[in-house]
């Protein structure tokens, strides 16, 4: 009898083992016949969908912060002529004594000292339509404009992997509030940073066109993102030098027709940096400032390291997930590429370096890296560095000669998954994305939460009310109740019950009162 049952369970086994194969077959016949125009469609779609909270959130955006302290003369230009034009001449001239007496960022200064919210308080919904606009799209234009010219990728393949890199970038977002919801902060590097991948894409596609109108066109369009570039952040403006000069050497060395194309956005770009970081502004506030920085060659040397560290950091299972996802699809484009893929490992020391390089500016000025809005830009500076870097290499493995002998390899394990690892890297990301326990751990959900639990609605009826009172002109002595809620994201400093601490100064001096303050 125990001989029986032991069979019958054998039996109901294979059987189990057979259906499973039949269904696992079926399923992967059923992906495998999903185009990939309709895949990328379908990855547009879940970012559109993870983007709305993040955007419906900013619909309760408030000013705050820096904001008035950048702000403050522009406001009262406002309201004591109404006049928008005279407005950009008082953002002008601070900017210009700005740099003569504090820093030397004469584009990202004079930018933010035109925070929309100097107009019209209610207005801070469109902070983060631009944040997000400005930088979801140039990344998405540089990205897929990388894999297509360059590593020779079809374009229905290269807007899914952006669009899923941009739905990947946004949920484990550093510092969201400082890159999206912040105007000065996310205006200093996040606004700038999108320039300069829109700068740096228009380098390259001139590189690539073989139009003349279009290629002069481009330059020019360069030129002029390149001083702007050069006028915001320094982390941004290292960067941008150092590429910019790498595709200077490689016009001398590849093509010397497009030596112009690539000199004159370098020139126009270093001009914009040396009027930056020769300030006199920088050198008196040097003086002011307690913090150390390391020599040069430190700096440099442990900009390497933190590189590491922070590459462990911002790589946890939600981005291998994402990452284990595109293989399957970066390794069909590449197998599928023209390109010749010969210097695998130069590349990859190259994109390392760029990205460390972005560390360097924090450590030799003031001798520290973590800077959360700085490392907002360059979290994403590393996850493009990623998929290129990953697309290089599985295009040098598809192209080598010995991959038809090499029998059981990576890339033939790849292809026979037939679409199944994409889909089941992505159903596990999405499923730890939806059901996380901390539903602050990603950035669409917590903006989510805010919405649907009342924090963000009451929270910002609770700022109007502190407006009210500010633009009281009856009320000088502003006493107010801490805030009772507020959104996860909104992780802002807010004032506190010392009339003398800076951001109660800020306010104070914006709106005119004799004090302003926190009471129990």
């Amino acid at each position: 009898m125990g001989m029986k049952e032991e069979k019958n369970k054998e039996n109901r086994y294979e059987r189990a083992c057979r259906a499973f194969r039949k269904i696992s077959g079926k399923l992967a016949d059923r992906i495998a016949g999903i185009s990939m125009k309709r895949m990328a469609v379908y990855a547009g779609i879940l970012l559109a969908a993870a983007l709305l909270p993040l955007l419906w959130l900013g619909r309760y955006n408030v000013m705050c912060i820096d904001d008035y302290d950048y702000g403050r003369r522009v406001h009262d230009v406002w309201m004591a002529t109404g006049s928008f034009m005279e407005s950009v001449q008082e953002a002008w001239k601070q900017n210009m004594e700005f740099y003569m007496e504090w820093q030397g960022t004469f584009i990202s200064c004079f930018l933010m000292a035109l925070c929309p919210m100097n107009f019209k308080y209610e207005i801070a919904w469109v902070v983060p339509l631009l944040m997000v606009g400005m930088f979801a799209s140039s990344t998405f234009v540089l990205g897929r404009h990388i894999l297509r010219k360059w590593l020779g990728a079809d374009a229905s393949g290269s807007s899914f992997v952006m669009f899923l890199a941009l739905f990947m970038f946004y949920q484990v977002l550093e510092a969201p509030f400082e890159g999206i919801y912040w105007y000065n902060g996310a205006t200093h590097y996040v606004l700038m940073q999108s320039v300069w991948f829109f700068g740096l894409a228009a380098v390259s596609a001139g590189l690539w066109t073989q139009k003349r109108a279009k290629e002069v066109f481009l330059c020019l369009l360069a030129c002029v993102l390149a001083v702007v570039v050069g006028g915001g952040n320094l982390v941004t403006g290292l960067q941008a030098e150092i590429l910019l000069a790498l595709l200077v050497l490689y016009a001398v060395v590849v093509n010397r027709k497009k030596l112009l194309m690539t000199v004159l956005p370098f020139l126009a770009g270093s001009a914009g940096f040396l009027v930056n970081v020769m300030a006199p502004g920088n050198t008196r506030r040097g003086s002011m400032d307690l913090d150390e920085g390391y020599s040069a060659v430190k700096a440099i040397l442990l900009s390497f390291y933190h590189a590491v560290v922070f590459i462990i950091r911002w790589t946890p299972a939600f981005v291998l997930l994402i990452w284990l996802a595109l293989l399957p699809v970066l390794w069909k484009m590449m197998k599928r590429s023209k390109r010749e893929f010969r210097h695998p490992v130069w590349v990859t020391v190259g994109a390392f370096s760029v990205l460390s390089a972005m560390f360097t500016p924090t450590l030799y000025a003031i001798g520290m890296v973590g800077l959360s809005r700085i490392d907002n830009i360059i979290q994403m500076v590393y996850y493009l560095c990623l998929i290129m870097v990953s697309a290089y290499w599985m295009g040098h493995f598809a192209h080598r000669r010995s991959y038809e002998a090499a029998g059981e390899t990576f890339g033939a394990f790849l292809e026979k998954t037939r679409g199944r690892m994409t889909a089941l890297c992505l159903l596990l990301a999405l499923v730890m994305w939806v059901f996380t326990a901390d539903k602050n751990t990603y950035a669409s959900i917590s903006a989510l939460r805010s919405l649907c639990n009342g924090e963000a609605e009451t929270f910002y009826a609770e700022a109007i009310a502190r407006h009210e009172i500010y633009t009281d002109e009856m009320i000088v002595d502003v006493e107010l109740k801490p805030y009772s809620v507020r959104p996860a994201l909104f992780d802002f400093n807010d004032l506190t019950q010392d009339a003398e601490n800076w951001l109660n100064l800020a306010v104070m001096q914006y709106y005119h009162k004799a004090y302003v303050k926190i009471v129990d």
